[in-house]
């Protein structure tokens, strides 16, 4: 027997003309691109979306077409997220970060027709265009007095295609399971390859990070997301943001301490999000100046693992929440949360941080289960570890036009492979021991190179740090810390061979620590570690 409910498709445009509609007149404010601060409301966004929908189909969108964007988080950005979406037409955002090969490789397997971008990328996409012919029409996310010179055969003004057009389209209905947007993996190894999202799984997405066991976001928040637009959607904070009707506050492509502090007390935000390299950056600013961060009351990060130190810095010196998650690009991205249960909040102040530190609970919608090296499931007893298998409806079936990569990452019964080595305790806490390619291997024990990171970077004289494998004749491989110390500070090997001795076992320690101006980051801003086991395969460990 069916029910008896209306079958009404979730869809991305209805989502912003009900921002526009309830919470018509609160503010979207972007540093732009060229400079001043933008304000308007959800209301005019949703207006300008519309036009902006106008002027695709007037270009020759159409449904399924892919159009893709090469931009900061702005307003105009935001325009595009639900412009294309609404018409059924695909969002492909790009990182701008990547290699050329990858940005060339992405563009033309996209088969993007559209390629909207800042006046930052200007310079790559005059470089990569003429290996980008799929590629119809350029659009520069600027008005007329800011479009520059550029050998982009037509290229397009932003402001004047919108202006062009009146705001009388009708979000058309369709199938809820029609691709929305398009995200490719930073691809570390090999291709890079696409997860491509339904306007369902986004949805869905939304309503689980707006939840109270979640981010908790709510129409009286004030939300800067530090994470790119380019990045996994931004977390799918514009989305969340339209659905809860909270203000948005968006960076431009200023993210350093200074700028981002100066937005954090003018726009009056209580929420921001981003990946552990911008917070550092953060607190450097905050450290340096002797200033607070008042009024905001938490931050999320993501993309790789908090340091400890950094969730104590926020929290105890101030006053801010820092809330760790997981996910990834295919799993659009969020994944679990590190949240306190009501009878953690009777542990003392140790414990609480060292759940904290962890990885967190599964939203609901997310099924995890923990594989073994010998292919059967893991007990959930915070001890036993193996590869990470997920499932569930925002969590991709298949990568976007990739056969080969689609049979490797799936099990027989559909979980998807993680690549994450980590263990579930009792209460369903999860925890990332390390990536599998990345964990290393000593004397038939495995060392966690996330811990042995995560208590360096608690000593007071270290910026950011990372630890690698290397070959060992005895114990097959054992750790180097490559370490970046905080600027005019300059820490002995000895003081943190000293401080890491309270911190983690003693046959976890490194066998030698390296010195170093800067790590080398990804496109996402995680560290290469790729990049340092190459850099590193010559070296030669003391105890070797």
């Amino acid at each position: 027997m069916r029910g008896l409910m209306m079958d009404r498709p979730l869809l991305i445009g209805p989502l912003l003309h009900y921002a526009a509609e309830y919470h018509g007149d609160t503010e979207i404010v972007t540093r732009t691109t060229e400079g001043p601060i933008h304000r308007y409301s959800y209301a005019e966004a949703e207006r300008r979306a519309r036009q902006l929908a106008k002027a695709l189909k007037r270009l020759g969108v159409g449904f399924g077409d892919r159009v893709a964007t090469l931009a900061w988080n702005t307003h105009r950005h935001f325009e595009l997220y639900f412009g294309v979406s609404g018409i059924g037409a695909v969002c492909h955002t790009i990182n701008p970060r990547l290699f050329a090969d990858q940005l060339r490789y992405i563009v033309n397997h996209a088969e993007d027709k559209l390629l909207f971008l800042d006046l930052t990328f200007v310079p790559i996409a005059e470089k990569l265009a003429a290996q980008w012919p799929c590629v119809r029409h350029y659009v520069i996310m600027t008005d007329r007095a800011h479009m520059p010179e550029t050998g982009l055969s037509g290229a397009l003004c932003y402001e004047d295609l919108v202006a062009a057009e009146t705001a009388d389209l009708v979000w058309p209905e369709f199938d809820e399971n029609t691709a929305s947007s398009l995200c490719y993996t930073s691809g570390t190894t090999g291709n890079p390859k696409g997860a491509l999202y339904t306007h369902r799984s986004t949805l869905l997405h939304s309503f689980a990070v707006c939840s109270a066991n979640a981010v908790a976001i709510s129409m009286r928040d004030s939300i800067l997301p530090v994470v790119p637009m380019f990045h996994v959607n931004a977390w799918g904070i514009p989305y969340a943001a339209a659905m809860s009707g909270a203000k948005l506050v968006f960076p431009g492509p200023k993210l350093d301490g200074a700028s981002l502090h100066e937005l954090f007390t003018s726009e009056k935000v209580t929420l921001s999000l981003g990946v552990p390299t911008v917070w550092l950056g953060l607190l450097q600013h905050l450290e340096q100046t002797g200033k607070r961060l008042d009024g905001l009351q938490r931050v999320t990060v993501g993309g790789s693992a908090a340091p400890r130190a950094m969730i104590e810095a926020f929290e105890e010196k101030y006053g801010v929440q820092c809330i760790q998650g997981w996910g990834m690009t295919e799993m659009s991205p969020v994944g679990t949360l590190a949240l306190l249960k009501a009878k953690h909040l009777l542990r003392s102040r140790d414990e609480q941080l060292a759940i904290k530190a962890g990885q967190g609970l599964a939203l609901y919608g997310v099924d995890m289960k923990v594989i073994g090296a010998d292919g059967t499931p893991q007990p959930r007893d915070g001890k036993a570890s193996g590869e990470l298998y997920v499932r569930g409806p925002w969590i991709i079936g298949a990568y976007y036009n990739d056969e080969p990569a689609t049979q490797a990452a799936f099990d027989e019964a559909g979980w998807f492979r993680t690549g994450d080595v980590c263990s579930i305790d009792a209460d369903g806490y999860m925890t990332i021991v390390d990536r599998s390619k990345d964990v290393i291997k000593s004397g038939g024990e495995w060392i966690s190179s996330i811990d042995v990171e995560n208590a360096a970077m608690g000593h007071p004289d270290i910026a950011e740090a990372a630890v690698i494998g290397l070959p060992h004749p005895k114990w097959d491989e054992r750790p180097l810390l490559i370490v970046v110390p905080k600027p005019g500070r300059q820490p002995s090997k000895e003081s943190i061979l000293d401080f890491l001795g309270n911190k983690i076992a003693k046959w976890q320690l490194p066998d030698d620590i390296v010195f170093a101006p800067e790590l080398p980051h990804g496109a996402t801003g995680k560290v290469l570690k790729a990049r340092l086991r190459e850099q590193f395969k010559e070296y030669r460990l003391p105890t070797a």
